[in-house]
């Protein structure tokens, strides 16, 4: 059976190293899958183009669930996105020179 794949941010740790299963792409990736945490689950936690596998717990300390991993165990992968999209972001996002400096803000048509 696949485990299935919760996004966390990797700089988010508690005292013991352990990954806070608390930010909005967590959230939302426990609803997109209906996922219920439990302890002892066995999820693969993923940030941007990387992955590792990890053991659901519950830190009573700070009253909020974790994900116990190997930092070793941290791999690379290729990105969700696929690549095409990544290259018209990064254009996007490239500094404009306009009217005798660059253009700060970016606005993005999503019709």
């Amino acid at each position: 059976m696949n485990k299935p794949r919760v996004f966390a941010d990797f700089h988010n740790t508690d005292v013991k190293g352990r990954l806070r299963l608390s930010c909005v792409g967590t959230i939302e990736d426990l609803e997109r899958h209906g996922i219920v945490l439990r302890e002892g689950q066995s999820l693969i936690i993923y940030s941007e183009e990387l992955e590792v596998e990890a053991i659901v717990h519950y830190s009573e300390e700070e009253k909020l669930w974790t994900a116990v991993i190997d930092w070793d165990a941290i791999r690379e992968v290729e990105p969700i996105i696929p690549q095409p999209a990544i290259q018209a972001i990064r254009h996007m996002m490239e500094p404009k020179w306009a009217n005798g400096g660059y253009i700060t803000e970016i606005k993005m048509n999503t019709m």
